[in-house]
């Protein structure tokens, strides 16, 4: 289930919802999308089935309660795929304090943009060895830049290049019997079209979901990158 919640000042929700509900069909897997967080607490039906929540939030106030109700699910076995916005934390009444829960589920939060501007064009370099990860190369994109604060014990599986040396743009984690992945790409359109941005994805879909890795290499590299090429064998 694909998750967007927030405002569209800075995001554009409904953009995203579609764009990441179609990446995740590309993967071989069923997709709907929701709006709102506040589902966790007393799922419906729609939301308990979903077996990895693919979030994209914006400036949204997410409930203590429900916090610790996805963190919940997640720790039974559900999965979790985070992306952009969707560590903002602590920026609210509260602080960080109010947003603990979430903090702790994901493992990182937003900093800031850095001091080289908002968004450009830049190389991203790829860990191989990871299931998300194993059927791709370093590539080029152009985002928006984020600094965020990691949580110990993270696997890093993506980084860029900073003046002041590599910095995470994506990384994986266990959470109780649930896996969540989280990555800084994703701001707008031109990320979302961005075929290896939509193949880390789809690729962090399936091991969330608890795909098996020879499942993985036959459901996600099927799909062209574009140029006559594909991903894998």
């Amino acid at each position: 289930m694909v998750v967007v919640d927030g405002t569209d000042t800075h995001h554009d929700l409904i953009g995203a919802a579609l764009a990441l509900q179609e990446i995740v069909i590309e993967g071989g897997l069923p997709a709907s999308r929701g709006v709102g967080i506040n589902r966790f607490t007393d799922p419906a039906p729609a939301t308990a089935e979903a077996d990895v929540y693919v979030l994209y939030l914006s400036g949204s106030q997410f409930d203590p309660a429900e916090q610790c109700a996805l963190s919940a699910l997640v720790a039974g076995g559900k999965g979790v795929v985070a992306v952009h916005a969707s560590n903002v934390f602590g920026f609210g009444p509260g602080g960080l304090d109010a947003d603990r829960a979430a903090i702790d589920l994901v493992g990182s939060r937003y900093l800031s943009h850095g001091d080289a501007g908002s968004e450009g064009r830049f190389d991203v370099r790829i860990h191989s060895g990871h299931p998300i990860t194993r059927y791709l190369d370093d590539f080029a994109i152009d985002d928006e830049y984020y600094f965020i604060n990691c949580a110990p014990g993270l696997e890093v599986i993506a980084e860029r290049e900073t003046p002041n040396g590599p910095h995470p743009v994506a990384y994986a984690r266990a959470h109780g019997k649930g896996n969540v992945f989280y990555t800084a790409l994703g701001h707008d359109p031109r990320a979302w079209g961005n075929p290896w941005f939509r193949q880390l994805v789809r690729q962090a879909v399936l091991w969330t979901g608890g795909i098996q890795d020879e499942a993985i290499a036959s459901w996600s590299t099927r799909w062209p990158l574009g140029n006559a090429r594909r991903i894998g064998p």
